[in-house]
C-alpha cells in the first residue's frame, strides 16, 4: 500500500526479492494540471510495469474492497506513505499484521512531514522505521531502525531519495526476520514523541527575525515543498538556495545589505542569508547573479 515517489523503491525492491506481492493498493487518479487531467499515483505506474494488480478504493472501507482483500489471504501488509488511515477492521486482516516505514527514528517526528521538520530543525541525523501499525498516527511497536545523517547542504529532496532507499533495506530485512521469527516488536516511549505536522504553501514564507543559521536550513526543509518565499517590491520571490554568514549584520532584518556584485545579502534577526537561487513570479528559476542582471535589489531594499 502506498501512493506518492517515496514508496516506489520499496515496490521495486520487493519485486525482485523472495517475497510474494499479492497486490498493490494506492490512491484513485486525481485531476492534475491546468488541463485537469487524470493522472495515475508513482506507486501505480510502477505496479504496472511489475505487472501487479491494483486496487484504488476511494475509502478503505469499502465492502468490495475487504472482500477482495480477504480473498487474496495475506500474510502481512507493507504500508508506504499509502495516504489513508488504516481501521482496527482493515489492520486485522493480514494474518501477520501491517508493517509501516516511515522516514524518522521513531518516536522522534510523528506525523506526515518527518524529512522536512528534521532538517527544517536543523537535526544532524534521522533515519527510517519500520513498525507494526496500530490505530494511532505513527504509534505501534517499532521493528527495526536505521540511521541517516544529514548533511549540511541536504534539502528535504535530497534526503527524501537517501531515505527512501534506507527505507527499502530496512523493510527487506524487516521481513527476512519476520520470515525466520527473529523480530519481536518494541513499544515506542510516549514520553519522547515528537510530531511532524503538514505543511502548507503558506508554511514557507521566510521570517526574517529568525538567525540567519536557522533560515538556511529552513529554506533547504522546504525544497521542494512547499518551497520557501518572501515578498520582493509587492511580488512573491521563491528562494531554493540561500547560504547563511554567522558575522553582524546593520539593518532591519529582511534589509538587503551593500556587497559585491552578484551577491543579495539580506540582514535576519542574526547574521546574514545570503539568497543564491531564486524565481521571482512570473519569472524563471535563476542564479542570483543572473537574477540581479535582470531585477536590481539596491542596498536598503525591503523583503518581506
Amino acid at each position: 500500500m502506498g501512493t506518492p515517489e517515496f514508496a516506489v523503491p520499496t515496490l521495486e525492491v520487493l519485486h525482485d526479492s523472495r517475497h510474494h506481492v499479492l497486490a498493490v493498493v494506492t490512491q484513485p487518479d486525481r485531476p492534475k494540471g491546468r488541463g485537469r487531467r487524470m493522472v495515475a499515483s508513482p506507486v501505480k505506474e510502477a505496479a504496472a510495469a511489475c505487472g501487479y494488480p491494483v486496487l484504488q478504493p476511494a475509502r478503505v472501507r469499502e465492502t468490495r474492497f475487504l472482500e477482495k482483500i480477504i480473498a487474496l489471504n495475506p500474510d502481512v501488509f507493507v504500508v508506504v506513505a499509502y495516504g489513508q488511515i488504516l481501521p482496527a477492521s482493515v489492520l486485522a486482516i493480514p494474518r501477520l499484521g501491517a508493517i509501516n516505514i516511515h522516514a524518522s527514528l521513531l518516536p522522534a517526528y510523528r506525523g506526515p512531514a518527518p524529512i522536512q521538520w528534521a532538517i527544517i530543525n536543523g537535526d544532524q541525523e534521522t533515519g527510517v522505521t519500520t513498525m507494526w501499525m496500530d490505530e494511532g498516527m505513527d504509534t505501534g511497536d517499532i521493528l527495526l531502525a536505521a540511521k541517516v545523517p544529514i548533511g549540511p547542504g541536504d534539502t528535504a529532496q535530497t534526503l527524501h531519495d537517501r531515505l527512501a532507499q534506507a527505507g527499502v533495506e530496512l523493510l527487506i530485512d524487516t521481513l527476512d526476520h519476520l520470515a525466520s521469527g527473529l523480530v519481536a516488536g518494541t513499544p515506542q516511549d510516549p514520553s519522547e514523541a515528537t510530531y511532524a505536522p503538514l505543511l502548507k504553501k503558506e508554511d514557507g514564507r521566510v521570517d526574517w527575525s529568525k538567525e540567519a543559521k536557522s533560515l538556511d536550513a529552513f529554506v533547504r526543509g522546504m525544497n521542494p515543498w512547499p518551497g520557501a518565499f518572501t515578498f520582493l517590491l509587492g511580488k512573491r520571490l521563491k528562494i531554493f538556495k540561500a547560504n547563511y554568514v554567522q558575522k553582524g549584520a546593520r539593518g532591519k532584518p529582511g534589509t538587503a545589505l551593500p556587497g559585491f556584485p552578484g551577491d543579495l545579502n539580506v540582514a535576519t534577526g542574526r547574521g546574514i542569508l545570503s539568497l543564491k537561487e531564486v524565481q521571482l513570479e512570473s519569472g524563471k528559476r535563476l542564479g542570483i547573479e543572473e537574477f540581479l542582471r535582470g531585477c536590481a535589489v539596491p542596498p536598503g531594499t525591503i523583503l518581506g
